[in-house]
């Protein structure tokens, strides 16, 4: 990477959170305790888990336990989509709209709660509610760009297509022959937005950082072990996605995909000119596997657009050079006008997903609780799964907790050796025909 163009990349803290002020984290968890409540994971799901907890039994503690600092985990490396409508690939299927129907509602409910917990706790994070653009470079992409725009229209959803030179105004690229902007949904800086929710959380709430969770045991009563305490806890939600399976539980239901995006440094006022008429915007692909593109309101490009398995961990510096090229190319096929500009920062996240693209949210036992699997798209989702499972745990009833119950049984996976190839297979689909989009 001795090219200057290319940005550094040290494996650990970067993505959104290099560019924010340092943050103190929490400690981590020492000693022995007993709690009533334990959630595992605190991005965007266990965040949102802890804190309907603490609201609904407001007389008892909730542990909440990170592997890492906040933010270092997918809910702090995404590109910052909080959708309200989810893309569903092939033609619209009207015996499939009840299931259209309770994803988007499990979409729009957590936009909903996310909207009120920045709202009520004026939590900066460069929220900008005027959707986001779908678009289409290629063949492939074109023929999803129809069949969206189909099931717009049969869900009287609003939208609006824009052609290849009114886009050229608004984003300052000539690569997108056609595009769908969806009015609903939410740009945000993930990292900040994680930030802020775990500044505001509930007083009953502990938050213990670099705390990972060794070991899950028991049934009456789980004792869970860090590398530093044992634990008792009455109750346990999982919020910790693709990680649960390190704990024996999802296993060959849900792998960890490694993807990989960069940022541009700032843009100057003239690199900056030299884009289209929305000073901050979002971009992403009709195709699967196609590049996912924000620019950001500090003026910095950022493009995602590699997912591959790697068992579920993040890439070295050193597998990160190709993948640095792979940005590098995508960048000035798209922005030529930009050639000049470096990277400042590289990332790599893992995501969960599941064989048939399927959520998990299930009740293990009496005392264990699990949600997760996103499939990369887990901001509105993600808060409204962690915010059911809370009621959920606490013997609530409501719709969202229906809403969540309904999905699907993941397919089984095969397992190792065979899971790896397996993996590649999906990823090699998701892929297939991506050409420009890419």
């Amino acid at each position: 990477m001795t090219d200057s163009r290319f940005s550094k990349y040290q494996n650990e803290n970067q993505s959104w959170v290099s560019f924010l002020e340092n943050r103190v984290p929490m400690s981590s968890c020492h000693g022995e305790h007993h709690t009533k409540w334990l959630v595992i994971g605190a991005g965007l799901t266990g965040l949102s888990a802890a804190r309907r907890l603490a609201k609904l039994n407001p007389d008892d503690t909730v542990m909440l336990l990170d592997a890492r600092e906040i933010g270092q985990s997918a809910s702090g490396r995404n590109s910052g989509f909080a959708v309200a409508h989810s893309h569903f690939p092939g033609h619209f299927d009207a015996k499939l709209v009840k299931g259209y129907e309770r994803i988007d509602r499990l979409n729009i409910k957590g936009l909903d709660i996310l909207r009120s917990e920045v709202s009520n706790n004026n939590i900066e994070c460069d929220w900008q509610e005027d959707g986001f653009y779908h678009a289409a470079a290629d063949k492939k992409s074109l023929m999803a760009c129809d069949d969206f725009i189909d099931y717009l229209e049969h869900r009287q959803i609003n939208f609006k297509t824009i052609l290849q030179e009114e886009l050229k105004e608004q984003l300052g690229t000539s690569w997108y022959q056609k595009a769908v902007k969806v009015s609903e949904g939410v740009l945000i800086n993930p990292t900040k937005l994680l930030f802020g929710l775990a500044e505001s959380i509930p007083k009953n709430v502990t938050l213990y950082e670099n705390s990972p969770v060794i070991t899950l045991s028991g049934k009456k009563q789980i004792t869970l072990k860090t590398p530093h305490a044992s634990i008792k806890a009455d109750k346990v939600l999982m919020a910790c996605n693709y990680e649960a399976t390190h704990l024996n539980h999802l296993k060959q239901k849900i792998l960890g995909i490694t993807l990989t995006g960069s940022f541009t440094r700032r843009l100057t006022d003239e690199e900056f000119d030299s884009l289209g008429k929305a000073s901050s915007w979002g971009v992403l692909s009709l195709h699967g596997g196609g590049a996912t593109l924000r620019l950001t309101k500090d003026r910095r490009i950022a493009l995602r657009n590699t997912a591959e398995y790697n068992k579920g961990k993040l890439f070295s510096v050193s597998q990160m050079a190709t993948r640095i090229q792979i940005h590098r190319q995508a960048f000035e096929n798209r922005f030529p006008q930009l050639k000049a500009v470096p990277f400042e920062e590289s990332y790599s996240c893992v995501e969960g997903v599941s064989a048939n693209k399927t959520n998990f949210f299930k009740k293990l036992s009496d005392n264990l609780f699990v949600a997760g699997g996103f499939n990369g798209s887990g901001i509105s989702k993600g808060v409204a799964f962690g915010t059911a499972l809370a009621e959920y745990a606490s013997s609530e009833t409501s719709e969202l907790i229906s809403d969540c119950l309904q999905c699907p049984n993941a397919l089984r996976m095969p397992p190792s050796p065979m899971l790896g190839v397996g993996a590649r297979f999906l990823i090699r689909q998701r892929f297939n025909g991506v050409g420009k989009d890419r």
